[in-house]
């Protein structure tokens, strides 16, 4: 069978009117600059100036060009275009048309994300416009261009890497060794040191021991929040208005007491700058002493002791005065409110009745209280223990210290402490050398699965006998507050003392028409009559 020759015809292009210029009039290329630094050295400002100067001349001297502007990001990192303002407006600018030619730097400059940097370059490529890398001599629009920039932009991805991790150890060498930094410019009460060492600011100091002497006095954060608005005291950051958030990281903060707790919070992924709440993924470092302390570790860990009482109450927790969540309800186990009656009138009075009275189908029978009532009721209880006075502070000060001794807990803490580690590192050999060595999975799961359970049991333990130690010292605090309260007075009452109440009294119980139960702080219960409702 005879076969025909390939044969191919070349087909001209067709020349319209939609295929010649329409405008034989030269258009001058619109061309713009990009530059960025890192920090906000002095060094690193001199170059970011620089380099818009520089930018800045070269493009107005070419009479080809037309200045289109210089973009820029001041003290920002490149790798993540999320948060470059001057970067992303300038790529919006050019895929308006506004932009036909981009110089900046170098690659590095641009991003050290190469996913960010090849989707920049391919997004103006589409657009016909053209960027060129100044350092390593890079058009986009060259046929290798895409290659070098690639090559480049992973290059400088590993850099940063390599830089964050540099940094990330010399963070944790530091912290190893118990020097600690604090973000001052947001922090209240201390200020950095010429040694480096946290220095305190006795202005701002003031503060936070109100802060912390309102908690103890029984008001709430939200109390406390309002309390510091009102008195047009600036926030950590300088603002008017106080958060409950604020307060409450204030009285958490072990840094008040002159430790340090390090390596809270860490950086997930060095190109998103992603933080989180490091809850056992990383190390952590608690260094005690390591600057001077605001307020004692008792009071401290008093603090600590009353949030954690006051958690199960909730939302109920109120602190519209001294009385707010210590009066209880003998019938319900609810806490007494304040009410006003007769508000517009002359014969305007505050009462406490039981938050429950008139919830659900059954009303509490317990009366409601003047507040003088509940005043009078301290009163007569506080003089029935002010008659054995002496005794009562010779007692506790016989017995305090075997109260609230803790050596049997440090020794426990240290013993769970040096128990956990020996069980992590069991985990790690155990993934290790299921990771190198052929093994039975089945058995390998189960062994590792044993082992975290086994760490689990005992850090909770570990937690748990922590807090009972606080919970010692938190005791030793209110028992030496309480026979300081005692030694302060000579004598009987003759009127209420709102500090005497809020230092001395854990609450008191309604339990009839007539009677209530004063309980004190050091466990001491009074019953006592109840007057004029």
């Amino acid at each position: 069978m005879k076969t025909t020759a390939r044969s191919v015809t070349v087909i001209p292009p067709m020349v319209s009117l939609t295929t010649l210029p329409q405008s034989s009039d030269y258009v001058k290329k619109r061309v713009a600059a990009y530059a960025r630094v890192s920090t906000d050295t002095e060094e690193q400002q001199n170059s970011y100036e620089a380099q818009v100067k520089h930018y800045t001349r070269h493009i107005q001297e070419n009479e080809d060009w037309e200045f289109a502007g210089v973009y820029t990001d001041e003290g920002l990192s490149a790798t993540s275009t999320k948060h470059r303002d001057g970067f992303n407006s300038m790529i919006q600018d050019a895929l308006d048309g506004k932009i036909d030619f981009i110089l900046t730097k170098s690659v590095s400059r641009f991003a050290r994300n190469t996913v960010d940097s090849l989707t920049a370059v391919r997004k103006l490529k589409e657009k016909g416009v053209e960027i060129y890398f100044e350092k390593e001599n890079i058009y986009t629009m060259d046929s290798k261009g895409e290659l070098l920039i690639t090559i480049m932009s992973s290059l400088a991805q590993e850099e940063s890497r390599s830089i964050s991790e540099n940094v990330t150890w010399g963070q944790r060498k530091r912290m190893r060794d118990g020097k600690v930094s604090m973000p001052y410019k947001h922090f209240l009460g201390y200020e950095k040191g010429e040694d480096g060492i946290p220095k305190i600011v006795e202005k701002e100091a003031e503060i936070v021991r109100l802060i912390y002497t309102l908690f103890l006095q029984g008001k709430t954060h939200s109390a406390i929040a309002r309390h510091l608005t009102e008195a047009k005291i600036p926030t950590p950051a300088g603002r008017e208005k106080w958060s409950v958030s604020t307060v409450l990281s204030i009285l958490k903060n072990e840094k008040y007491k002159g430790d340090a707790l390090l390596q809270k919070i860490y950086t997930v992924d060095f190109l998103t700058k992603k933080r989180k709440i490091n809850n056992g993924e990383v190390p952590q470092y608690y260094v005690e002493n390591s600057h001077p302390a605001i307020v004692t570790p008792e009071v401290y860990n008093l603090v600590q002791a009353e949030i954690e009482k006051r958690k199960p109450v909730g939302r109920r927790q109120s602190a519209v005065s001294c009385f707010s969540s210590k009066i209880i309800c003998g019938e319900c186990g609810g806490f007494y409110g304040s009410k006003v009656w007769h508000s517009t009138s002359k014969y305007r009075r505050t009462i406490w009745q039981c938050n429950n009275k008139f919830k659900g189908e059954n009303a509490c029978g317990t009366p409601h209280l003047y507040e003088t009532a509940i005043q009078a009721a301290f009163v007569e209880a506080f003089n029935q223990i002010a008659g054995d006075m002496e005794s009562i502070v010779e007692a506790y000060t016989m017995i305090i210290d075997s109260l609230t001794d803790s050596k049997d807990l440090d020794k426990e803490i240290d013993a769970l402490h040096d128990e956990c580690g020996v069980v992590r590192e069991l985990i790690r050999k155990c993934v290790e050398d299921n990771t190198f060595t052929a093994n039975n999975q089945d058995e390998c799961v189960a062994r590792y699965e044993t082992l975290c359970a086994r760490y689990e049991e005992r850090r909770h333990r570990h937690d748990e006998t922590v807090s009972e130690k606080q919970s010692r010292i938190a005791r030793r605090e209110t028992l030496t507050r309480f026979l300081g309260a005692l030694r302060s007075r000579d004598g009987m009452l003759a009127e209420f003392d709102k500090e005497l109440w809020c230092v001395l009294v854990e609450s008191m119980t309604v339990v009839s028409e007539s009677r209530a139960r004063i309980v004190f702080k050091d466990g001491r219960e009074i019953c006592v009559g109840l007057g004029d409702k």
